[in-house]
């Protein structure tokens, strides 16, 4: 159960405002917006004052409860968080800058953006790259981000229009609707794979042809299927990874990303010596800062996306409840955007 929160905004500085999952009773797990004093924050590290988070899959486990995602309860998630420097303990960031702070520990084991001011260590910060504001990081956020490692890391292993079609899995979630914008951008014939009726909405984001989740599943057990893509982006895992293995083409890439249909994977060798394909992991919180800095520039820059504002849906920090069960049970299309201010 999520309750709104009635906190007044205008209030003192000494108390700020965030969604807190308690744990009441044995797996049962309560989250409501309350009004948090600024003695609980963290002293030796960055303050942020928080203008936009965003809502990934992740955040819901965490405020369901899920021990995979965060061990100790009371807890504010939120894996995404934009904001404004207000205090740098360690001295390495300096008031005033605007930066993103996303992967690593945060919104799992430590409080998360889901919160007017979060505090988390300086190398987990990076600077909002030139041309990119608040609003457009966090439709990215995570999601987003994720989804360009999964392009950028097609690009590095030789995809190219050239060779033929890419099939994005999940596609109208945010992982993959990204990907299907992103791919499309640069040039690549797309098939999405989606178990929503979001026919239209993947069309108007670049795909060429879009396949229900009958059209796509094959479960008949070969180890080997016909060459059909040049390369593939999976976000849910189970039979939808297996089905675009064994359907992808010599020396072509895989990029595995999540695992809500299912984290087993049921596949012979063969893919992988009779035809070559590499099946590359792609993980965001532990991410180096090096990489994740490249990748956000090209967000900002050669790879900005005319249709962001089609992909987003904002909200406020007291709409967030509402919106765990969608993402959980698949209901949610694009991103959602958390505005703090």
């Amino acid at each position: 159960m999520f309750v709104g929160g009635k906190g007044d905004m205008a209030e003192k500085r000494s108390t700020y405002r965030a969604l807190v999952v308690r744990e009441r009773g044995k797996g049962s797990f309560v989250g409501q917006v309350e009004t948090l004093n600024f003695a609980q924050l963290a002293d030796d590290e960055v303050l942020i004052k928080v203008c936009y988070s965003s809502l990934n899959y992740k955040d819901a486990l965490s405020a369901a409860g899920n021990r995979g995602v965060t061990r100790r309860y009371p807890h504010v998630p939120g894996i995404d968080a934009v904001g404004v420097v207000e205090k740098s303990a360690g001295g390495a960031w300096r008031p005033g800058e605007r930066v993103i702070v996303s992967g690593f520990d945060l919104g799992m084991n430590h409080d998360g953006g889901f919160a007017e001011y979060l505090t988390a260590p300086e190398e987990w910060l990076l600077s909002l790259p030139a041309g990119m504001n608040f609003e457009e990081s966090m439709s990215w956020g995570t999601a987003g981000f994720t989804a360009a490692q999964c392009v950028a890391k097609l690009l590095e292993n030789g995809a190219t229009p050239q060779r033929g079609r890419i099939v994005v899995t999940g596609a109208s979630g945010g992982v993959g609707s990204f990907s299907v914008a992103l791919l499309a951008k640069l040039g690549f014939e797309v098939v999405a794979v989606s178990g929503k009726d979001e026919g239209h909405f993947l069309v108007d984001l670049g795909a060429v042809e879009v396949l229900t989740r009958e059209a796509f599943l094959e479960a008949s057990g070969k180890p080997l299927l016909q060459e059909k893509w040049a390369g593939a982006v999976d976000t849910v895992g189970g039979g939808y990874l297996e089905t675009a293995i064994r359907q992808c083409s010599y020396g072509s890439t895989v990029t595995c990303c999540g695992n809500a249909a299912s984290a087993d994977l049921h596949l012979s060798v063969y893919p992988f010596i009779l035809r070559g394909v590499t099946l590359a992991g792609i993980d965001s919180a532990r991410c180096p800062v090096s990489r994740r800095t490249a990748l956000w520039q090209k967000m900002a820059g050669e790879w900005a996306l005319d249709q962001l504002a089609d992909l987003v849906t904002v909200i406020t920090l007291d709409e967030l409840g509402e919106n765990f069960g969608k993402i959980l049970a698949g209901m949610i299309r694009g991103r959602v955007v958390v505005k703090m201010v």
